[in-house]
């Protein structure tokens, strides 16, 4: 008899379940939250659509003076110019005025692209399981429930040969000091883990965001290349600002990932930026 195993981040019917609240944003964090929601309705005022948490601090895992705050923005119409700059300025000053972040990363985009279906199962789902609401109506209640399939692990993560390219430009363009490489190593590894373990999330049909984890699910299906992943998520918590780390992530370790998504989930389609 086959006993069928639960894997977590589903529910019993095996849809991924919504990840973080704003309950297990821990105490140290929660007046970061509090300025941040009380900045964005004071920038965006009635341009804002809603607002949303997400990363280490809604889900409880944020540490003090290393984790950033990470929030998406949607607005009514289209973001201008003139709203990136606000926005920018906006996670400028809370990164400045709170000590316990290392940073502040904010995605903005307009409403309607967050629903069109192009971004169905990438921008979509990124917005229905992965983030935490924080101000105004909640864009899941018009999305679908999602799976950790073959489709949605194309759209999200299949366009890391797209992005190869522009890695090593950055990486060329960024000053030699391990202080401007870090931010890079940090960055690579997390989309390299993110990107291995989707590869492998529809044989393994379950969901985790902790890096870590990623890299033993992707480790149990390709022992050849789990040293490596499992390196890229310690650098994911704690980067190093080493060039040799760089090489490898463009030359041996992201083109491999590249091929393989392409060969067993195909490549994720074009978007406008």
């Amino acid at each position: 008899m086959t006993v069928a195993v639960h894997r977590p981040g589903l529910d019993a019917r095996g849809f991924i379940e919504r990840e973080g609240s704003l309950a297990r944003v821990p105490d140290a964090f929660r007046p970061v939250v509090a300025a941040a929601r009380d900045r964005i309705l004071d920038v965006l005022g009635p341009r804002l659509h809603s607002a949303y948490l997400y990363g280490s601090v809604p889900r409880g895992t944020a540490r003090v003076g290393r984790s950033d705050l990470d929030l998406l923005i949607a607005l009514r119409e289209e973001p201008a110019d003139a709203d990136r700059d606000a926005v920018r300025a906006l996670g400028e000053a809370v990164d400045e005025d709170f000590g316990q972040i290392d940073g502040v990363g904010i995605l903005l985009y307009g409403r309607e692209r967050l629903l069109s279906e192009p971004e169905r199962y990438d921008l979509g789902w990124f917005v229905a399981c992965l983030c935490t609401p924080l101000l105004g109506e909640d864009l899941a209640e018009h999305l679908p429930r999602y799976r950790p399939d073959s489709l949605l692990a194309r759209e999200t993560n299949g366009d890391l040969a797209r992005w190869l390219p522009r890695w090593r430009e950055r990486i060329a363009g960024a000053q030699d000091t391990e202080e401007a490489r870090r931010p890079l190593v940090r960055f690579m590894s997390r989309h390299l883990v993110r990107t291995g373990f989707t590869l492998v999330m529809p044989r393994w049909q379950g969901w985790t965001s902790d890096l870590c984890e990623m890299a033993e699910v992707f480790a149990a299906y390709h022992p050849e290349r789990a040293a490596q992943l499992r390196a890229a998520a310690r650098r994911g918590l704690d980067p190093v600002g080493d060039p040799a780390v760089l090489r490898t992530y463009v030359d041996d370790l992201g083109p491999w990932l590249a091929e393989e998504y392409a060969r067993v989930h195909g490549t994720k389609a074009p978007r406008p930026d």
